[in-house]
């Protein structure tokens, strides 16, 4: 049975529309997904939608809307960017649905039976923006005298009654944690602002509102709600049958990797652990806060009108030049910034100039000049054998390297290299001069450029699932032999040319952009 692999993204808030951040994050995971599915792993995918929450209540009673009504409304419109992108989700998750409540208060009470919740009064400073209570040592003061939180948000002091989870008492325990698995938290940055945070001291967290009731209910206590912090976490347990001993729980917990914006890392690798330690649930073995994306070098924000629909630039750019030019161009963990111009420059150089300019004149020609025939790998010399042999390298190990480590610029840096060397060496090659001069010898080259670009495409599929699998079905190359197994195997064209197979005339895969009437 193929080795399970469970990765999830942070569930989206929907009191708003999806924006470029949500798409990115659901990118970069889907990429991870796919590419665990090519080197054979059972992969599970999680995303969904975070329903619950002060936020939720107050969005929806200024639109004059019920909470659930609300809910329904923005989640379809995750759902559809998820659909438009190409996300290969297993499961969209909404935490309101019925499996999910009965979950939250499963886990709840697991806590409790530890000793870990008991009733107090809460009096502090909370977020309702971030969903997060702050102690005064981590707020700063902004110019007009108002208290933010270390997000820069607004914070209000707040006084009712409230359930607390027994925090502190995890503190060494989540030290230790973070001491013994040091690839828990990623990147480094991360993990050392969580082990500062930790180290400074824990306090007891309030984990329930009585204000407000929006949300799962508190086993035995109907007047309050679960903070949407032990709510929304408890989904990637949902997500796979808890509190159920189901068989896709067993299999896919502990999760392989939590995928989730830096500015949430606190709430997955502080809170997160400690719940499931006093839950005596295993610990999920990587949690990865990506760095933020930025229009220009700046904050997206609506007061800067720089707020952008992914979807809309899906449409202006293609949805597969989005997914590259996203993943490509910025380095995975760290912030990164993106325009039109840029997308536009990265893509025409990258896809259309570099790999789709490749593919479009190698297949042409033995489309044209041998009339579709695959041509035998006859003649080899060391050209050939060092052409393929480069791109074996990059596609069976320097990539598939790179991607398992989250390194996923590296990795299609790595990849665009090997496309460089075929374009090189079919510049050397000139099989259009061959045709004339050495005929047996422009077969060979023609082999050659075509097992590479065959290999190459197989590569960058979890990237550009779309335009890469429509280059393999114009190639003729099977859908059972597009994963990394078979870009070992070295029969495959052989097996092709002695199918018969006939090339047709190829449609081009990456027209160049131009710039659209958006930015």
């Amino acid at each position: 049975m193929a080795e399970p692999f469970y990765i999830t993204t942070a569930i989206n808030y929907p009191n708003g529309r999806p924006h470029i951040g949500h798409a990115y994050e659901a990118i970069a995971t889907d990429v991870v997904a796919r590419f665990q599915r090519q080197r054979g792993r059972d992969v599970f995918f999680l995303t969904g939608t975070d329903e619950h929450g002060l936020k939720m209540a107050q969005t929806a009673r200024e639109k004059g809307i019920e909470p659930a009504a609300l809910a329904e409304e923005m989640s379809s419109y995750f759902r559809e960017m998820d659909e438009r992108l190409n996300i290969s989700c297993d499961r969209f998750i909404r935490t309101t649905e019925a499996d999910h409540h009965r979950a939250s208060q499963a886990i709840w009470q697991a806590m409790a039976d530890a000793g870990d919740i008991y009733l107090g009064r809460y009096e502090g400073w909370y977020s309702v923006r971030d969903e997060a209570y702050y102690d005064e040592k981590e707020l700063v003061t902004a110019d007009s005298g108002e208290k933010l939180s270390p997000q820069g948000t607004l914070v209000e002091w707040t006084v009712e009654e409230s359930w607390f989870f027994r925090l502190s008492k995890y503190q060494q325990a989540l030290l230790d944690h973070y001491r013994d698995n040091p690839d828990f938290i990623r990147p480094d940055a991360r993990r050392n602002e969580v082990m500062r945070f930790v180290e400074g001291g824990l306090s007891d967290l309030s984990i329930s509102r009585s204000s407000f009731d929006w949300g799962v209910k508190v086993p035995g206590d109907e007047d309050h709600v679960m903070y949407v912090w032990v709510d929304a976490l408890t989904n990637y347990l949902t997500g796979i049958g808890y509190p159920d001993e189901t068989e896709a729980y067993k299999r896919y917990w502990p999760a392989d990797i939590h995928m989730i914006g830096k500015d949430i890392v606190r709430f997955h690798a502080v809170y997160w652990p400690a719940f499931l330690m006093s839950a005596d649930i295993p610990l999920p073995k990587q949690v990865f806060g990506h760095g933020f994306l930025l229009h220009r070098g700046e904050k997206m924000s609506k007061s800067l009108g720089n707020v952008v629909d992914p979807l809309d630039l899906a449409d202006a750019f293609g949805v597969d030049q989005l997914r590259y030019f996203l993943l490509r161009e910025i380095t995975f963990g760290q912030d990164g910034s993106y325009s039109a111009e840029a997308i536009i420059n990265r893509v025409n150089a990258d896809l259309a100039n570099s790999f789709g300019n490749l593919a479009q004149r190698t297949l042409s020609f033995i489309a044209k000049n041998c009339d579709g025939v695959l041509p035998s790998g006859s003649k080899d010399d060391a050209a050939d054998e060092a052409l393929l042999a480069l791109v074996d390298e990059v596609v069976r190990r320097d990539m598939p390297a790179h991607l398992d480590a989250l390194e996923l610029s590296q990795g299609i840096e790595g990849w665009l290299k090997a496309v460089f060397a075929c374009n090189q060496y079919i510049d050397a090659q000139a099989p259009w001069t061959l045709r004339k001069t050495d005929p047996e010898r422009m077969t060979a080259v023609l082999a050659t450029l075509y097992q590479a670009i065959r290999d190459l495409a197989i590569a960058i599929l979890p990237v550009i699932p779309a335009s890469a699998g429509n280059l393999l079905n114009q190639m003729g190359v099977p859908e059972g032999e597009r994963t990394y197994a078979a870009l070992g195997d070295t029969g495959s064209y052989e097996r092709l040319v002695k199918s018969g197979f006939k090339l047709e005339a190829p449609k081009p895969i990456f027209p160049r952009l131009e710039m659209p009437p958006i930015d």
